[in-house]
């Protein structure tokens, strides 16, 4: 496996207003996401990440059962399996953030993972789900109305470049789970978010670079850019970025355009931080029975 792996990771408006049918949507945005994979593919990208539920706005601004609709399933819904076959075709491992729906009236916020080859390696489902997540002006995100929250763990994918695991986007906030990808042998993480400007940006490019620190790998997190009409409750600003093991921004995208950040990660890094901070090594699990409890 090679130690220097291109990362591409892709920010983007949504050009279709939210009142307009949910197949208007998912057609626009996966014509243009799949332009946008092809990009990274040809500057040299060998793992994309598209952010996150890739295909529509970020619907959860309101709480209207139209957007079931954009639901699918994974990995046999038609999505994925367009994907997996731009995934083979270029030679790319792909992080697909799409709507899952299980059975009849149960749905999760999910990434697939789908290696070089055009398999499909596994998914990812959202576990933290905020019961309002705070958004600009003070307006939430109704997530609790369309998620479930996850029931997989947090599972980590041997690709052909890179032992990749995902967290999505509220995810971040919570330690946790950033260490169990770890422990569990993920050398990149991949956070797709849809977030505003408001109570939380500050964290933004505070949380994620701690927990590359914390847990000796990569993190890359992807936002997207502009508003969403007709609610324009908040600019999602961007930024998506590549951090280091050290929390050293790699490259970073612009607040308010469409773009394709590319970006490469080496894994010398990886070996050279844990060999300095052993922190895996010096862990004391045996004293953390109180993590695992549901205290005040």
């Amino acid at each position: 496996m090679v130690n220097k792996v291109s990362i591409g990771l892709i920010q983007a408006k949504n050009d279709v207003n939210g009142d307009e049918p949910v197949h208007l949507h998912k057609e626009k945005a996966i014509e243009k996401h799949m332009k946008m994979v092809r990009d990274a593919a040809s500057r040299g990208a060998q793992i994309i990440c598209l952010q996150e539920i890739f295909y529509g706005p970020y619907f959860c601004s309101e709480q209207n059962a139209k957007w079931y609709e954009a639901a699918e399933e994974v990995p046999n819904g038609p999505t994925v399996q367009l994907f997996s076959s731009l995934a083979r075709e270029l030679g790319v491992v792909l992080i697909l953030p799409v709507y899952e729906r299980v059975g009849i009236g149960t749905y999760y916020n999910t990434a697939a993972v789908i290696d070089a080859d055009g398999n499909y390696l596994g998914k990812y489902r959202k576990q933290h789900i905020p019961h309002v997540g705070v958004g600009g002006n003070g307006h939430g995100f109704w997530e609790k109305y369309y998620f479930k929250p996850g029931n997989l763990g947090y599972p980590v994918f041997e690709t052909a470049f890179a032992k990749v695991g995902v967290y999505i986007c509220y995810d971040r906030h919570f330690p946790e789970g950033a260490r169990l990808l770890g422990l569990n042998g993920a050398e990149i993480v991949f956070n797709p978010s849809a977030t505003v400007a408001g109570l939380s940006e500050y964290l933004w490019k505070l949380e994620q670079p701690a927990h590359a620190v914390a847990n000796g790998y990569y993190v890359a997190a992807i936002n997207r850019v502009g508003m969403e009409a007709p609610w324009n409750m908040g600019e999602f600003y961007g930024q998506s970025y590549l951090v280091d093991p050290r929390g050293q921004f790699v490259a970073m995208g612009s607040r308010d355009q469409d773009e394709v950040i590319i970006a490469e990660m080496d894994k010398n890094k990886i070996h050279e931080v844990r060999d300095t901070w052993q922190f895996y090594r010096d862990r004391r699990p045996e004293t953390y029975d109180d993590m695992v409890k549901l205290l005040p």
